[in-house]
């Protein structure tokens, strides 16, 4: 009775700890890197870090390691705290009427 609880709380953890995307190419699994407490966007809403692209249009965050896609929505987890834009102005909607994907 024990043993199978205990194999049943493992493998719920198990299940629990693992956050991934599709890779490219056929590369396997890749873990989404989180962005940083603050992003500042400029004219363009993307962002560059470590290797992915990050795309910002409407308050959502999508990823790609090439800037033309394809795109996979970032986990909420991984948004950063605060997105600020230089030159004033919120920067919604900016991007909208492109073809991300």
């Amino acid at each position: 009775m024990y043993r199978m609880l205990i194999v049943a709380l493992l493998t719920a953890l198990m299940l629990t700890a693992c956050v991934v995307v599709p890779g490219d190419h056929g590369s396997g699994m890749v873990v989404a890197p989180a962005l940083p407490l603050i992003v500042e966007l400029g004219a363009e809403p993307y962002y560059y870090q470590s290797g992915y692209h990050y795309y910002y249009n409407n308050d959502r965050w999508s990823y790609s390691k090439s800037r033309s896609g394809p795109w996979v929505d970032l986990p909420r987890s991984h948004y950063p705290k605060e997105t600020r834009f230089k030159g004033g102005g919120d920067g919604r909607g900016r991007g909208q009427d492109r073809d991300r994907r």
